[in-house]
């Protein structure tokens, strides 16, 4: 009987690729970072014979940062970090391949640090082999010996092997460590939002004490507990969205989601599927299943805002949804039931559009079941001080300025204004006068609130103020309305509200040369 007996060489080679798929498998399964390191230095052991295994990662700023350091060996100095450049000869050679290098044989120019380093270990030879990730080199490994026989070809392309396997994993458990990191930090906002809804921001942001506000108050106290349908009515910059959130914040729903949209800031088209969803393939760019806001608002509060801005094709199916409580995504034919409480609000007259037949007068019907009016700063002028203090106070804390008071001229200056964009405006020139005083009391530059003495022309009526305030804020700003430096920056209110505005005053730029322009946004 003949005898077959193996080559050598092919047993040490198939049992060092058994052996490198072990350790692939030990190193690659292991998604926690510190567990990883750990498993690095037996597992390298045995592909490759050596004495120390030292991991450093590349931070943020490019240099080497311990990160698995063999405890045979000297400890890493933070020292030793600030002088190993990567970019620079010959760190920036060894990262480029696995390199064989003689501790006492080798020229340490450009690397003294760590040449000392290792010579204070007693390595006579080490091996350094970058751990590089498909789009960057998230480290090195480095293994040491305490004789100075050479790695030889074949144990540097098994380094440079196992490392591959290595890089992968580490960048695998850096980006399962970053979820993680995203996944608490996600949770923390969620409890904060909660927080913020359940009371701790409602009626404590909601500053004052007039009359008129009082009875908006008891008017929130009273519907907050139902399910009913609330319409907030008042100008912009009057707290509608404060309001709104305070609404939910008594309500039996508070603990579940409110979702907010703005009607005014999509066309038709994105707005419906904004409202409603889409499924996959709906429309052109439609990539993916998308869960639409009144989905999200399950069971919670949905707030729309700017509901007159609703285009006039899009009414007829929010009286819908409103009516059936029933939805379809586009693209769908599935119906799909929907629990959430509706609170809208606008600064539009709703009765006015009605009567020109640009809102539903059935919608309108279905949105005006409980009607809270919130009253014009100029209304509750007894409410200014107060919220001078407030914000001043507020805006002192954030802006890390030393506000301890508010000037008695200033307080008289910003009691007589009208303010136009009331809170909003307010808070806005509070923060601006934070900003610019340097000392411990707050004062707001008197020019800013002188208006051009009346004429016989001058504005009678609240549209002709209002109108009036819009055309000298655009003069200032070259009509431009967007933007830090913008007229809806200087009034204190959002773009998309001025713009809405002057659509309703029919506020254009006036034709200038050729055509004139229209204003910038």
């Amino acid at each position: 009987m003949r005898t077959v007996t193996r080559e050598p060489r092919l047993d040490a080679e198939r049992d060092y690729w058994r052996t490198l798929i072990e350790v692939s498998n030990a190193v690659v399964t292991k998604r926690d970072l510190a567990e990883l390191q750990a498993a690095i230095a037996p597992n390298v052991r045995r592909v490759v014979p050596h004495d120390h295994t030292n991991l450093f990662l590349v931070d943020e700023h490019s240099r080497l940062q311990s990160s698995a350091i063999d405890p045979t060996a000297l400890a890493w100095p933070d020292r030793l970090s600030e002088s190993v450049r990567l970019d620079a000869e010959p760190y920036k050679s060894w990262l480029s391949r696995v390199v064989d290098i003689d501790v006492d044989n080798t020229d340490p120019a450009g690397w003294e640090a760590l040449h000392a380093q290792a010579l204070a270990s007693g390595v006579k030879r080490f091996c350094v082999a970058p751990l590089s990730a498909p789009h960057r080199v998230v480290g090195v490994l480095a293994l040491g010996r305490l004789t100075p026989v050479p790695f030889t070809p074949d144990e540097l392309e098994r380094v440079a092997q196992v490392a591959a396997q290595i890089a992968i994993a580490l960048e695998n458990a850096m980006a399962f460590e970053e979820i993680a990191a995203l996944k608490e930090q996600l949770a923390r906002e969620n409890v904060y939002l909660k927080e913020e809804i359940r009371g701790s921001h409602q009626f404590e942001e909601i500053v004052g004490e007039s009359r008129a506000l009082r009875h908006v108050l008891d008017q929130v106290r009273t519907v907050a507990p139902t399910d009913t349908t609330v319409l907030l009515l008042g100008e912009t910059g009057t707290g509608k969205e404060l309001l709104a959130r305070a609404l939910h914040a008594a309500s039996d729903r508070r603990n579940r989601a409110l979702v907010t949209v703005n009607c005014t800031t999509s066309p038709a088209g994105l707005l419906e599927s904004e409202w409603f969803g889409h499924e996959r393939g709906a429309f052109t760019g439609a990539l993916s299943q998308k869960i639409g806001r009144f989905e999200l608002a399950q069971q919670g509060v949905l707030f729309l805002d700017e509901i007159g801005d609703v285009p006039l094709e899009l009414q007829s199916k929010l009286l819908r949804v409103l009516q059936e409580h029933e939805i379809e995504r586009l693209g769908s034919t599935r119906t799909i039931r929907v629990d959430f409480r509706l609170i809208a609000a606008t600064n539009r007259n709703l009765e006015e559009m009605v009567a020109k037949r640009e809102f539903r007068s059935d919608l309108y019907y279905r949105l005006n079941v409980f009607p809270i009016r919130l009253p014009p700063l100029r209304e509750r002028p007894e409410d200014i001080p107060p919220l001078v203090f407030y914000f001043a106070q507020r805006l002192a804390k954030q802006l890390r300025r030393p506000i301890e008071s508010v000037s008695r001229d200033s307080l008289d200056v910003l009691c007589r204004w009208h303010w136009p964009g009331n809170i909003r405006e307010l808070q806005n020139v509070i923060e601006r006068a934070v900003i610019l005083s340097t000392g411990p009391v707050l004062t707001v530059s008197r020019a800013e609130f002188e208006t051009a003495p009346v004429s016989i022309s001058a504005p009678v009526t609240l549209e002709d103020a209002e109108r009036e305030h819009i055309l000298r804020a655009l003069a200032d700003t070259n009509w431009v309305i967007g933007g830090p430096r913008g007229a809806a920056a200087r009034l204190g209110v959002k773009r998309t509200s001025l713009v809405s505005t002057m659509r309703r005053l029919h506020i254009q730029r006036p034709a200038t040369g050729r055509g004139g322009s229209a204003p910038r946004s």
